[in-house]
């Protein structure tokens, strides 16, 4: 997977912008709620969401990956202006965020909390720490992968459920939005971020999950 390259301190729950090379476009953060998952150190790895200062995520992914865990960074391709040219570039499916695969203590929780660039990780404490389940971070990798388009979209609770059945996101599951007779809108989600995105779809390629 082709990853983006990527500070001032976070006021306020925004994420700052910093000085990057090439430049991508800027997003501003809401700071996370708060969540109500709680638990213990974790005995079995897990996902876990990380929330990075502006454009500071590749810089975190790398630390994190020297460090020997097991980062993701998922991208998306996004048309980018400067002056008056127009290129494709690589950039994070969630701005500001990117997601870590391990079974936390709290040594390793500490040693998260030393990278350069993290906000934090998501969650009260090192032993109250939110999961992913494997199936979301499964589905945003998949349409990471087939290098589709790709649109941030609202996060969405309810609608029909569906499961694509053929293609290169065959078993990924998600909303449907119709859009029209043959063409639709599946919207993948992360619930822990709160987050959306969505790829076009054939609706003959679907079915009820």
């Amino acid at each position: 997977m082709v990853r983006p390259r990527g500070g001032a301190r976070t006021k306020g729950g925004e994420a700052l912008p910093v000085n990057v090379e090439g430049g991508t476009q800027q997003v501003e953060l809401a700071a996370p709620s708060v969540w109500e998952a709680g638990g213990v150190a974790a005995t079995q790895p897990a996902w876990y969401a990380l929330w990075t200062r502006s454009h500071c995520e590749q810089l975190v992914y790398d630390q994190l990956a020297a460090r020997g865990f097991r980062p993701s960074l998922p991208t998306v391709d996004i048309w980018s202006r400067h002056g008056s040219l127009r290129h494709l570039t690589r950039s994070p499916m969630f701005p500001g965020y990117l997601f870590m695969h391990h079974a936390m203590d709290k040594p390793s929780y500490v040693e998260v909390r030393k990278v350069r660039g993290l906000v934090r990780v998501l969650g009260e404490r090192w032993d109250r720490l939110p999961t992913i389940p494997d199936g979301e971070i499964d589905a945003i990798h998949r349409i990471a992968d087939a290098r589709i388009p790709v649109l941030a979209h609202p996060y969405l609770q309810e609608g029909q459920r569906v499961r694509i059945c053929r293609g290169p996101l065959a078993d990924v599951e998600g909303i449907l939005l119709r859009t029209k007779p043959t063409k639709g809108l599946l919207v993948v989600s992360v619930e822990l971020l709160r987050r959306s995105v969505a790829v076009e779809v054939d609706c003959t390629c679907v079915t009820p999950a």
